[in-house]
């Protein structure tokens, strides 16, 4: 099932590469747009602080909106930790 398009052309640019890297995204919660959740949520990720963020509707920068969206993803440090273990795993021989 597709999601509903972001209204904000740079932060739905944002939420595509999310989904690019496995976060999952529910549209409508609360005074939110939406919300955005790490695919690796556990113990292990920062007690959770990074694992869901809020997407906001009508952000006041939706530059600045989009930026702090990445900057999540970017900072989850389960998420970091797979990708880093993707990319040393031996692939078939």
């Amino acid at each position: 099932m597709s999601r509903s398009v972001h209204p904000k052309k740079e932060v739905e640019k944002a939420l595509k590469r999310a989904e690019a890297e496995g976060w999952r995204i529910e549209v409508g919660a609360a005074h939110a747009w939406g919300r955005l959740y790490c695919p690796y949520k556990g113990d292990e990720c920062r007690c959770g602080e990074f694992c869901i963020s809020c997407v906001w509707c009508t952000p006041r920068s939706a530059g600045n909106h989009a930026n702090g969206l990445r900057r999540v993803i970017e900072n989850c440090a389960t998420h970091m930790r797979h990708k880093a273990a993707m990319r040393l795993a031996p692939q078939g021989e």
